[in-house]
């Protein structure tokens, strides 16, 4: 399948730059998938979508503040550090710069703000412009830290316009918890706290899983073809409590509703026992949710 054949026209006024007024406020489009008839619905109505007993799965993953704009030492120039994955090395960090051609290894950034210094040495360099860069404080204080008060929103490219204090709250879900992702899971930006307590009045269960979305949700294809496409690996965690939930739900052949793509990809994910039992764990998934794929895949 050609990477072409995805191609469609949105012209740039139908892009929305800020969020709606009100959380929830969005359109839902709800497809019949018996007989293909299309709705247009809000999604306050979702809670009369679903019914009692449906397992209604969300990604509890909160978005960090990646991108650091500073300036290069010495000199002084504009310089920009966006936060890919940490390492196992500590305050080690896989990042793109800004500009590439200038920052090799042993080139240097200096991050201020009120109060907070972070500095930045690149000690690697690898493909498609990323380096391996290190952090550390004047001061000593925690690195995390200076990225919060620091850092900021990695907006998705399609919005125009630079972070504003705002996005900090906007682009989270109402339920994130597990600090760790560079973009958030949009699917689940839609949900208020009106929202789950309909569903949960309505009888719809509802867990959680973990996935850090990571640069793979801005990442460019750079093939032909959709199959030749990979996908980053982003690091997925479920507990036990969901995965009995998940496990009970298939037994009493009850529905199971992913939120987003990032839930559905950490579904198809997990490991399936012989007895049937969902396994929990932690791992890395690769997934590439495309036409043709084969449900229930797993990476190995």
């Amino acid at each position: 399948m050609n990477v072409a054949d995805f191609d469609f026209e949105l012209p740039d006024e139908l892009i929305a730059q800020q969020p709606s007024p009100e959380r929830g406020g969005s359109r839902l489009m709800v497809v019949d998938r018996a007989s293909g008839r299309i709705e247009h619905r809000h999604f306050t109505e979702l809670p009369s979508l679903l019914r009692s007993g449906d397992l209604l799965v969300v990604n509890d993953t909160r978005v960090f503040p990646a991108r650091l704009i500073g300036v290069r030492l010495p000199g002084g120039g504009a310089a920009e550090c966006f936060l890919v994955r940490e390492t196992d090395q500590r305050d080690t960090w896989i990042a793109l710069v800004h500009p590439g051609q200038r920052l090799h290894e042993g080139s240097r950034m200096l991050f201020e703000g009120p109060g907070t210094v972070l500095n930045a040495e690149i000690i690697g360099r690898h493909f498609h412009g990323r380096r391996t860069v290190r952090l550390w404080t004047n001061d000593g204080s925690p690195v995390r830290d200076a990225i919060d008060r620091l850092g900021h929103v990695p907006l998705p490219p399609y919005i125009k316009r630079g972070d504003e204090a705002g996005d900090r709250d906007r682009y989270q879900t109402v339920y994130a918890r597990e600090r760790g992702s560079i973009a958030a899971p949009t699917a689940g930006l839609h949900f208020t706290p009106a929202v789950l307590d309909a569903l949960r009045d309505r009888g719809v269960e509802r867990v959680s899983i973990t996935l850090h979305v990571g640069y793979g949700t801005f990442q460019p294809i750079r093939v032909d073809r959709v199959e030749e496409h990979q996908m980053e690996a982003e690091h997925y965690e479920v507990s036990a409590d969901t995965a009995g939930a998940l496990t009970r739900a298939l037994n009493e052949r009850r529905r199971i509703i992913a939120v987003g793509t990032t839930t559905t990809r950490t579904l198809e994910s997990l490991r399936v026992a012989d007895d049937g039992t969902i396994e929990a764990g932690a791992g890395d998934t690769a997934i590439f949710i495309h036409p043709g794929m084969n449900s229930g895949s797993s990476p190995g």
